[in-house]
């Protein structure tokens, strides 16, 4: 009689010989290199440096693509993206120290967003672990605590023997539900080290699923049935998920409206019937939301930004379907459903009972006219036309990355990302200079869809040696630069709550003539001519630069009473 964890998996003649016979020369970035192709990695970012030299020598030796960026933290934005567009865990390849401190920011977008990023750091010699002061270059008395509150899992590898199985455990940590990005770190010598260990032929690295409990979907399925009101907030855990579909499947049985937060762009249709879009930052909506007896929250913390900067009060029953524990009823008192949404969405469709409303689809466009009633009456034309132009010359089916500028605060709500997994930024975190390297990884991802990328002149300015990296690897991203002069929403902030603004105004370059110095096409618009003017750069292959000289203004908040 066998069982199942009896069974071993028999090596086939090939592993069998690279095992026996491991050609020469190998060290212990082999392992790292070969563990990740094992797994099943193609394309690997980074950034080398002393003690990852190890890493960076094998992959002369292996089929991975190596994107090599100009700043480490521009890298982790670029794996950042190529996790969110792939789904697969994203190596980023980094050296010790200040290489490995710089990308702490991207790091935590990564976890903000549940981006797969599987980071792997070298380190100072073995002997120099466990907080003893040897003096080495990039020395940091503990390097792994600096990761500890930002990655899902720090994973410290001594000897070469655990590289293959640290690795695996970090890919399987990555993108388990919540994905996130996982830290590695391995000593230099052990990297640099010959090493008679096999080749690494075999990955399995399979990601633990996270089902619902069902006594839980049993009782959120008869709270939906029943509802009088029900309404549904569509977070990015439904993204991450691939969990669309069945969202709509859902919200069409239940006929319940659905609101999307910026993270959950394109969750659901735009001109669905019952699409509330993404005004989540309007008390019209969230007096909407406070009066649905029965509110579904999928894949949503119920953040500042969802929650309206943390004014929306629900009035009825409240279900959470989240797969972050701590963001399980971190905000408000729920059934709390600790799943992924995928399955968890899945479970409901499975025991709900279909709903008749005739009156939801009158409700949702009373709803989005008042919203639209409350933006005209303050005299925006110009910034909607600049998105409305935007939104014109992109493809359909291409996805944008939005940097922290007033335009993508106005996409947050405005812009109809036309599909899940269509439009990124940098709202988890809330760091500058996410949009050109995220929209360099997404256009490696898939390189037969163009990618726009849109950044103020303050986000630009963080990204701008990425220019060099587009052109090297001919990257089919253009990008869109706001240049207001300044740190433009900053400046709006410190108006309204100081009279004025310090510390918001920028000198920058002539940003086409800093393209072109980089061999990247560069061209300068209007309001007037941006539809015409981005499309053709988009239409046209490898890197281009847009730049649109305009002082935009956000619309008013309704979180401040």
């Amino acid at each position: 009689m066998t069982h199942d964890h009896d069974l071993v998996l028999r090596p086939t003649p090939a592993q069998t010989e690279a095992a026996l016979n491991p050609p020469p020369g190998r060290n212990g970035g082999d392992l790292v290199v070969e563990t990740l192709a094992a797994l099943g990695a193609t394309t690997v970012f980074g950034l080398p440096g002393q003690h990852a030299l190890g890493m960076f020598d094998a992959l002369r030796r292996s089929d991975l693509r190596y994107v090599g960026l100009r700043v480490e933290n521009n890298a982790g934005f670029a794996a950042d993206a190529y996790g969110r567009i792939t789904g697969e865990a994203a190596p980023l390849l980094l050296s010790t120290g200040p290489g490995a401190l710089t990308s702490l920011a991207a790091l935590q977008e990564a976890a903000a967003a549940s981006a797969p990023v599987l980071a792997i750091s070298s380190q100072v010699p073995t002997a120099g672990l466990g907080g003893g002061r040897h003096g080495y270059l990039h020395e940091l008395p503990d390097q792994a605590a600096s990761f500890r509150g930002v990655v899902k899992s720090v994973h410290t590898v001594r000897t070469q023997s655990q590289i293959p199985s640290a690795i695996e455990a970090a890919w399987t940590s990555a993108l388990s539900a919540p994905h996130g990005p996982v830290w590695v770190e391995i000593p230099q010598d052990v990297l640099l080290a010959e090493t008679a260990i096999p080749v690494v032929t075999g990955g399995d690295a399979f990601p633990e699923e996270l089902p619902p409990r069902p006594e839980l979907t049993a009782v959120a399925a008869d709270l939906l049935s029943k509802a009088a009101r029900p309404a549904i907030i569509a977070g990015g855990g439904v993204v991450r998920a691939d969990a669309s579909r069945k969202l709509r499947q859902l919200a069409e049985t239940l006929q319940a409206p659905v609101v999307t937060t910026p993270g959950g762009k394109g969750a659901f249709p735009w001109t669905h019937p019952l699409s509330l879009q993404s005004w989540i930052e309007d008390r019209h909506t969230t007096d909407f939301l406070e009066d649905a007896d029965v509110l579904l929250v999928v894949g949503s913390g119920l953040g500042e930004l969802s929650s309206n900067y943390h004014t929306f009060k629900p009035r009825g029953r409240v279900v959470q379907i989240e797969a972050d524990l701590g963001k399980l009823e971190s905000n408000h008192p729920a059934l709390g459903i600790h799943a992924d949404a995928r399955l968890a969405l899945q479970a409901l469709l499975e025991t709900v009972s279909e709903r008749q409303d005739p009156t939801a689809p009158e409700r949702v466009r009373a709803l989005l006219a008042k919203v639209a009633e409350r933006i005209a009456a303050q005299e925006l034309t110009a910034e909607q036309d600049v998105l409305a132009s935007v939104r014109k010359a992109l493809p359909a089916d291409s996805p944008s990355f939005w940097d922290m500028t007033i335009l993508a605060y106005w996409a947050w709500s405005a812009f109809d990302a036309k599909g899940p997994n269509h439009m990124h930024s940098a709202q988890g975190a809330g760091g500058l200079g996410y949009a050109f390297p995220a929209a360099l990884g997404a256009a490696v991802a898939d390189p037969t869809r163009p990618v726009l990328a849109v950044s103020g002149d303050g986000g630009a300015l963080y990204s701008i040696a990425e220019l060099a990296t587009a052109r090297q690897y001919g990257l089919n991203v253009t990008w869109l630069i706001v240049d207001d002069g300044g740190y433009g929403i900053l400046r709006e902030y410190m108006t309204d709550a100081f009279g004025e603004a310090t510390a918001t105004e920028l000198t920058r370059p002539d940003y086409v003539a800093l393209a072109e110095s980089f061999g990247v096409p560069g061209i300068r618009t209007t309001a007037e001519n941006l539809e015409q003017d981005l499309a053709k750069q988009l239409a046209s292959p490898g890197p281009s630069v847009v730049l649109l000289p305009a002082v935009l203004r956000m619309f008013a908040p309704t979180h401040l009473g």
